[in-house]
């Protein structure tokens, strides 16, 4: 997986997953603020230039167009608990259901990288 995005996806969807996010009719409507905070840790892992806030902010927009906001917050909280230590992060780390629910989150990034990262021109 692309560094970049593990981290702006750690930093982007942790806080929301404290309980920062919003109701929404639609799930793929990502909360201004979620798109923002993407952007800024995305931004943080890959340098604060213009190219980087182009590319930062496509590819929260390509993954909000993939996967539903409440599984992005979803995905975001198992892999912040998953970087921790003891039997909870465990339980994150083998649990069947978590796996599933983190691999939806990658192929969105995946696609995500594919639109944003490696076209010509972005």
């Amino acid at each position: 997986m692309n560094r970049m995005l593990a981290k702006a996806v750690f930093l982007g969807g942790f806080a929301f997953a404290a309980g920062l996010t919003s109701a929404r009719a639609d799930d793929n409507d990502y909360p201004t603020e979620a798109r923002a905070d993407y952007v800024f840790g995305c931004m943080a892992a890959n340098g604060q230039t213009r190219e980087a806030l182009t590319k930062c902010a496509c590819s929260i927009d390509a993954i909000a167009a993939i996967l539903p906001y409440d599984k992005y917050v979803q995905a975001s909280t198992i892999l912040g608990m998953r970087q921790g230590i003891g039997q909870r992060a465990n339980e994150f780390r083998s649990t069947k259901m978590f796996d599933d629910q983190v691999a939806e989150l990658r192929r969105a990034q995946a696609e995500a990288e594919i639109r944003c990262y490696r076209q010509t021109g972005r």
